[in-house]
């Protein structure tokens, strides 16, 4: 299967980075996902997770990102690596390299009704639910 890497990205208040998809994405356009793509070769997946939040955000998360789910999509030929990590970035900090937005999102409007990629919201609702979110967002 051909792997993707996808990034949880946290900032100080605990907001999670979102891309809406252009209109002209050739899978799921104009729908909400997380920063990410597909492997090359010669990368390690923590490798193509790095390179593509650089190239759809122009961040870099502030310490190593860490593996946080693996889900198999056998129907596509797709295995989805997601990775956390957090940052000090703003939002004016970001830059739109893909996509129609990239945007950080409180937690508590993640499920506002937006479309997602499909199992983003379920990757998102396991994070938020997760002991790693939980330790993030103790001190904010």
């Amino acid at each position: 299967m051909h792997p993707i890497a996808c990034v949880l990205l946290v900032d100080p208040a605990g907001r999670l980075l979102l891309q809406l998809r252009d209109p002209h994405a050739p899978y799921h356009p104009d729908v909400w996902g997380l920063p990410g793509g597909h492997w090359e070769p010669g990368e390690t997946i923590e490798e193509t997770a790095l390179r593509e939040l650089w190239e759809e955000t122009g961040l870099r998360p502030d310490n190593a990102l860490r593996h946080f789910a693996t889900r198999e999509i056998p129907e596509i030929d797709r295995v989805m690596h997601h990775f956390w990590g957090v940052t000090r970035a703003r939002q004016e900090d970001v830059v739109l390299g893909e996509g129609a937005a990239i945007v950080f999102v409180p937690a508590d409007e993640l499920f506002d009704g937006r479309p997602y990629t499909p199992g983003t919201a379920e990757i998102l609702a396991r994070f938020l639910a997760s002991p790693e979110y939980a330790r993030l967002t103790a001190a904010a």
